[in-house]
């Protein structure tokens, strides 16, 4: 499928929802969602989110009004569909339930993008903080169960498995750690410049959401937790986004975001098993081809540049599926776990010189010596 070339369903007279209750779908049931349409609505909100963020931003870097009158109207857009798919969480669904779909959306996204990509340093990244997320994953099943007695193998389905990762001990670097090379492929393969932004986008929603939720948890023991692993998301953020392509304009920016957006939803459609969630989908699908073809006019109109001069071809690649992971994970951890950051590369944690700023800061945050095993 290639957007740019689709006449779009809906105009540009048609995007803004007008009637509310069109904003309130019905949630999903917490007992019987499959765990990948609850983790493809937690996508897709923090892939609004980034869109809704990204065009304030530009908003404010912009002084031509006609210009930012269209980004407005793509804003409100992305607005409502965020209000829209954030209500499919049902109300009794806790807190900490929502968390475990958080973190299983980081494992089994950051598995799946990791298999498909082709850039080494893209890759070795996703593997990386993968084995942090799959820590948080048993971090906050750890907390479940000790608080209410559930157990977050049944809302995972069994498909991810929830064991110790990378302990979070290990995760606390200093901030020169966590910047990486930008990509250098000024034209990467099409499936590679997604996956780094869809994977920036969703740990930037992770993070804002730990932000937003930390203070709130009743208990202080979920508190510290939230707190803590809200620092690793926060490093995670500035892990990925350094990866991305510095040298675009915010016009072409704009345009790959769009084009983004329409992949997600392309493949959440093409997967999904819940019949009405999958018709929410295609609806979504049809509005950001509208969003990019908007982008697409913006950026010949104020750069004079034609979509392919940003994304060849335009084609999309095989939807990406969000499935069980389990023997890749396995892998990774079993190979790379003692593995730690150093500047822009990656090492293990026992080849660490004895005055490394990251290791005073694990030792800072364990109030404890040095030893050598992240996992002893």
């Amino acid at each position: 499928m290639n957007p740019f070339i689709l006449k779009p369903q809906n105009s540009e007279k048609n995007l803004l929802l007008l009637e509310w209750r069109k904003l309130w779908p019905r949630p999903y049931d917490k007992h019987t969602v499959d765990p990948y349409t609850r983790t493809r609505v937690i996508l897709m909100n923090g892939t609004e989110f980034e869109n809704v963020s990204f065009s304030h931003q530009m908003n404010r870097q912009h002084d031509n009004n006609e210009l930012r009158r269209q980004l407005a109207l793509l804003r409100r857009s992305e607005q409502q569909q965020q209000k829209l798919i954030s209500h499919l969480k049902p109300p009794e669904e806790t807190l900490l339930e929502h968390t475990i779909g958080y973190e299983q959306l980081a494992v089994d996204l950051t598995a799946q993008l990791a298999k498909r990509v082709s850039d080494p340093a893209l890759k070795n990244a996703l593997d990386f903080a993968l084995l942090e997320d799959f820590d948080h994953l048993y971090r906050y099943a750890d907390l479940l169960e000790m608080e209410s007695g559930v157990k977050a193998e049944n809302l995972v389905g069994r498909y991810t498995e929830i064991m110790p990762g990378r302990p979070t001990i290990a995760h606390h670097r200093h901030p020169f750690d966590s910047v990486r090379h930008a990509m250098k492929n000024p034209a990467p393969p099409a499936f590679d410049m997604l996956a780094a932004n869809i994977i920036t986008a969703a740990e930037q929603q992770t993070m804002n959401y730990y932000m937003n939720v930390a203070a709130a948890y009743p208990d202080v023991r979920g508190k510290k937790l939230y707190q803590e692993i809200g620092m690793i998301e926060e490093q995670h953020v500035t892990h990925y986004g350094s990866l991305l392509n510095p040298c675009l304009t915010w016009l072409e920016n704009l345009l790959v975001h769009q084009y983004t957006e329409c992949y997600l939803y392309y493949s959440c459609h093409a997967l999904e098993t819940d019949a009405s969630i999958r018709d929410l989908w295609g609806f979504m699908l049809e509005q950001e081809i509208v969003h990019l073809h908007i982008a697409c006019e913006l950026l010949k109109k104020y750069e004079g540049k034609e979509w392919q001069q940003v994304i060849p071809g335009g084609e999309f690649p095989a939807p990406l599926r969000l499935e069980s992971n389990i023997p890749y994970v396995r892998d990774v951890l079993a190979h790379t776990v003692q593995n730690t950051a150093l500047r822009e590369n990656y090492v293990n944690v026992c080849t660490l010189p004895e005055n490394a700023i990251s290791l005073s800061i694990r030792i800072l945050s364990a109030q404890r010596p040095r030893t050598c095993s992240v996992i002893g």
